[in-house]
């Protein structure tokens, strides 16, 4: 006979167990289900230790296999990964080393079962390749970040940024709110503000940056690989710089904030020398185009 896979079998193991307790004999019991009178005593005796719970299926693994790694594999499998927290490909290579021979497929299994693995967040959305275009002139490829601050352990404050690659300009707005119709005015502001078109932008997934907002911009857009904030490397810097030499010092006040960062952006932009450009500031870069 099959393995089950009802999943209304916990329900009626508890149910038969429930009329076997009010009087029913076991084989009544048995034969009102269509199971053998064995059967609903072995549900009696579960429902006699745990309570009057659903009786879930046991999983149907063996409890053994004659070609299982043994105890002091997993053990050293356990032991790479804990000792350096490298993945999977890297603890197979370093066990070979070491000549332990284990198939990388039971060195990912074992990591599996130990739960020290990292799961895929089923929240997170696929989202297509875009190829990143290379910044040859000023508004190819934007970059758009969000900084979040601090009021009390319930409320923050929102700072969203922008740069762009091949020039460095900026622009920063602080918000109350955060969501996608914030980022749409935002992106809409900056463009008013620029003196370029923005030809794509580029965003992490922050919930932010969500479809809708894709659809809002009118613009081309391009997602950052989960887990590689270098994809967004500019703007992160630039956010770090910001909070370094002005968010830092002023008060959690929106009004404030947008306050000096008219004055900061004016001064990142037109006074500020950078590396990056050969040491000139964004606005001696930006007319060119």
């Amino acid at each position: 006979m099959s393995y089950t896979t009802n999943k209304n079998m916990p329900r009626i193991r508890r149910e038969a167990a429930r009329l076997y307790h009010r009087g029913w004999s076991a084989r009544k019991v048995a034969r009102h289900f269509g199971f053998h009178h064995t059967a609903v005593m072995k549900w009696v005796r579960i429902s006699k230790k745990f309570g009057d719970h659903l009786i879930q299926t046991k999983s149907s693994r063996p409890n053994s296999h004659p070609k299982e790694l043994s105890v002091d594999v997993v053990k050293k499998i356990v032991e790479k990964r804990l000792k350096h927290n490298r993945y999977a490909e890297a603890v197979h290579k370093e066990l070979e080393n070491d000549g332990v021979h284990v198939s990388l497929s039971s060195v990912k299994r074992t990591l599996d079962r130990k739960c020290l693995t990292k799961k895929k967040s089923p929240w997170k959305r696929y989202h297509p390749h875009q190829e990143r275009p290379y910044p040859l002139q000023a508004g190819v490829l934007v970059e758009t970040d969000t900084i979040h601050r601090m009021i009390n352990e319930k409320k923050r404050l929102y700072v969203f940024t922008m740069i762009d690659v091949y020039s460095r300009w900026t622009y920063a707005k602080a918000y109350e709110r955060m969501n996608s119709a914030t980022a749409v005015k935002f992106i809409k502001e900056a463009q008013r503000h620029a003196t370029f078109k923005f030809d794509m932008i580029q965003s992490d997934h922050g919930p932010e940056f969500s479809s809708w907002f894709v659809s809002r911009i009118l613009k081309k857009h391009r997602y950052t690989r989960i887990g590689k904030p270098n994809d967004n490397s500019h703007i992160e810097r630039f956010n770090r710089t910001l909070q370094e030499e002005c968010l830092d010092k002023l008060p959690n006040d929106v009004a404030a904030i947008n306050c000096a960062l008219k004055k900061y952006l004016r001064y990142y932009n037109h006074e500020r020398v950078h590396g990056g450009i050969n040491y000139l500031t964004p606005i001696q870069v930006v007319p060119r185009y």
